[in-house]
């Protein structure tokens, strides 16, 4: 079990559906940290440049 403590801020949850809250781990990574897991966005990947 892991007790995670806020600083000024709150957990804001995914809803429940059919009595089941199912989060990704990049969900749980954001819920974990105190992040809003709605404003988290996956990094653009970048395209390698030819070498010249």
């Amino acid at each position: 079990m892991v007790h995670k403590r806020l600083e000024g801020c709150k957990f804001v949850w995914p809803t429940i559906a059919d009595g089941v809250m199912r989060v990704s781990p990049a969900m749980f990574a954001a819920l974990f940290e105190g992040l809003d897991w709605r404003l988290v966005r996956p990094e653009e990947a970048r395209r390698p440049q030819a070498a010249g």
